[in-house]
């Protein structure tokens, strides 16, 4: 999962009416006007935060007739919730760790003797190997821009926006406002 996807989750969950709102929810499905009576608010401000709600992913709204009823996706919700938990967690990385053989196998065949990628792998297991080695260079701590980055990763590939996407999904990395950063290295997935 991304990292600002999760710092987004916790920003909007960080309020005490879109708990109570969820809490609410929990136990079925409500239309606006029901919300607002239960917790003595405006409708107005019962939207503010079901659109809060919606922009995470977390409620849906269905229409009946003129009414619409607001529902809680608990799975999404949990994942959610429950994501920043599994960062960094061995059984989660076990399925991609490599030996330092491995490493070396997969460098030698998916590189050139000029350090170009041939071509980006489809297995995760070769791809997380393929990423870490791109990523030296840049130095945890620093704040890069969008064309640093770029600049980087076409000194081994052309295909910047490939793997500018794959290292934010894999934890590599994070975008905050078109400043790019590298994550700890016991955030990677690899």
């Amino acid at each position: 999962m991304q990292l600002s996807r999760m710092v987004n989750f916790h920003k909007v969950m960080g309020d005490t009416t879109r708990i109570q709102i969820i809490s609410l929810l929990k136990q079925g499905p409500l239309h606006g006007q029901a919300i607002a009576g239960k917790l003595g608010l405006k409708p107005p401000t019962i939207s503010h935060h079901m659109a809060k709600l919606k922009e995470i992913d977390v409620v849906k709204q269905v229409r009946d007739k003129n009414t619409i009823y607001y529902h809680l996706k608990e799975k999404t919700l949990y994942a959610l919730a429950m994501a920043v938990t599994k960062i960094g967690e061995s059984d989660m990385n076990k399925e991609f760790e490599v030996t330092q053989d491995e490493q070396s196998s997969i460098i030698k065949n998916f590189f050139t003797d000029q350090n170009k990628l041939k071509v980006f792998p489809a297995q995760r297991k070769k791809k997380l190997v393929v990423l870490e080695y791109m990523i030296r260079g840049l130095k945890e701590g620093e704040s890069y821009e969008e064309k640093e980055i770029n600049a980087h990763i076409k000194t081994y590939y052309d295909d910047y926006a490939t793997i500018r996407r794959e290292w934010i999904m894999c934890l590599f990395m994070n975008r905050n406002d078109g400043i790019y950063q590298i994550n700890p290295k016991e955030m990677w997935l690899s």
